[in-house]
């Protein structure tokens, strides 16, 4: 028996809602979904009037999703921004070049600027080129790292008041959960945080979906036929975040409130005065904001350099070692040579 829609519009229901389960027509859905946003944006004061604003994007549904519906609401309420796209190339051969092909089709629907940035130009590797020398157990760490600093040098070049990303509900519940995990209180403060960064020496990053189900995102994007890129990274399947992931759906299943849950509860966390608190500084190398020094993404750098490519992967004092017994070893060959040019 068809079922009408439950905003009482008078068409018939044309899908459920993963986030509330009620039964809506396809434009109420819109509706709700683009009200649900714009709420958010406007409750947390995400953006100001004359802004500049940096969409990150990859051309998969978040960041598809993301621009569109910020377009969309920039034009219906007039909130006065300069919207332009950023786009970060890792170097992953029949990923990312496919997806930048996705991109540059965005760029032309939405009629916004694009800024494409790659590893290679900026550090001088490519992905591929790390998992060749890494493996494919902490390619993760490497491409987050890099990741994270390219798209604030790539906002710095674009002169940005701040970067939208396209993490959703789900992404943060699954954060959470790592940290948790992993026991990462650091983390685990600004994991939920709708704004971070900011101040003089950083550009701020915002959250516009944050209470947006990633169903719901691939829901939006089915039913306006958005153009996005599905598929997953090739290096992924062995990242740690899948098991988060997979035990988040698990739970879903039982429970659909639970990745709202897990949100409210790493809001409310609350840590003890004497729990050690990372301060937040300057990279004495590359001059990008750090919470150690030098910064993570100069010391994974130089361990490729180095030809030292787990480096950056530990504790700081396996570093140190590695380092030190590599210094002490060209020490040796270089005396040696000298001995030998003697005679």
């Amino acid at each position: 028996m068809p079922i009408n829609c439950k905003s009482q519009c008078g068409n018939r229901a044309a899908l459920k809602r993963p986030k509330t389960g009620d039964a809506l027509c396809k434009e109420c859905f819109f509706a709700a979904f683009e009200a649900e946003i714009h709420h958010t944006i406007s409750s947390s004061n995400l953006f100001r009037r004359g802004e500049k604003v940096a969409v990150a994007a990859s051309g998969g549904k978040d960041s598809t999703v993301l621009a569109h519906v910020l377009k969309l609401l920039n034009e219906r309420h007039d909130y006065g921004l300069e919207l332009v796209l950023l786009s970060i190339d890792e170097g992953i051969t029949g990923y990312r070049d496919d997806s930048l092909e996705t991109v540059k089709q965005n760029r032309d629907d939405y009629q916004m600027p694009l800024k494409i940035i790659s590893y290679e130009e900026l550090y001088g590797w490519t992905m591929d080129r790390i998992v060749a020398q890494i493996g494919r157990s902490n390619n993760c760490t490497f491409c987050g790292v890099f990741r994270r600093q390219a798209l604030d040098r790539g906002a710095k070049l674009l002169g940005v008041d701040s970067i939208a990303t396209g993490h959703n509900a789900d992404d943060i519940a699954e954060t959470v959960l790592m940290n948790v995990l992993r026991g990462d209180t650091a983390r685990l403060r600004r994991c939920t945080d709708i704004r971070t960064g900011g101040g003089e020496d950083s550009i701020p990053r915002v959250k516009p979906l944050k209470y947006s189900y990633e169903k719901e995102i691939v829901m939006y994007a089915h039913y306006k036929k958005l153009v996005y890129f599905s598929t997953e990274c090739v290096f992924a399947p062995n990242a740690y975040r899948g098991h988060a992931r997979a035990f988040l759906k698990d739970l879903e299943k039982v429970r659909p409130a639970v990745i709202m849950d897990i949100i409210y509860s790493g809001e409310q966390l609350r840590f003890k005065d004497t729990v050690k608190k990372p301060v937040r500084g300057i990279c004495t190398r590359c001059s990008f904001v750090s919470s150690q020094q030098p910064c993570k993404a100069c010391v994974l750098l130089e361990g490729l350099n180095r030809g030292l490519p787990k480096l950056g992967i530990g504790k700081k004092s396996k570093g140190d070692r590695m380092i030190a017994k590599q210094d002490q070893e060209l020490a040796l060959r270089e005396r040696a040579n000298l001995v030998k040019n003697d005679f």
